[in-house]
């Protein structure tokens, strides 16, 4: 009992802004793990501008047409 109250007690403030807010983190874990999705998926890429660009196409932040 003492060790649920004492990892409540360390919590207190995020269960707080849950409750509050309703935010969590789940955005960004979908995020990472399309992240890590996309790597296993290329086995790795040459260097972080091909994997920068292979995110942000992937997850529709890239406009194809930007010179127009």
């Amino acid at each position: 009992m003492k060790k649920a109250a004492k990892t409540l007690k360390h919590y207190k403030q995020g269960i707080i802004n849950i409750i509050k807010y309703n935010l969590n983190n789940a955005r960004a874990e979908r995020f990472n793990g399309a992240i890590q999705k996309l790597n296993r998926v290329a086995q790795g890429y040459r260097n972080f501008d091909n994997l920068r660009i292979a995110i942000l196409f992937f997850n529709g932040k890239l406009n194809l047409f930007s010179h127009y």
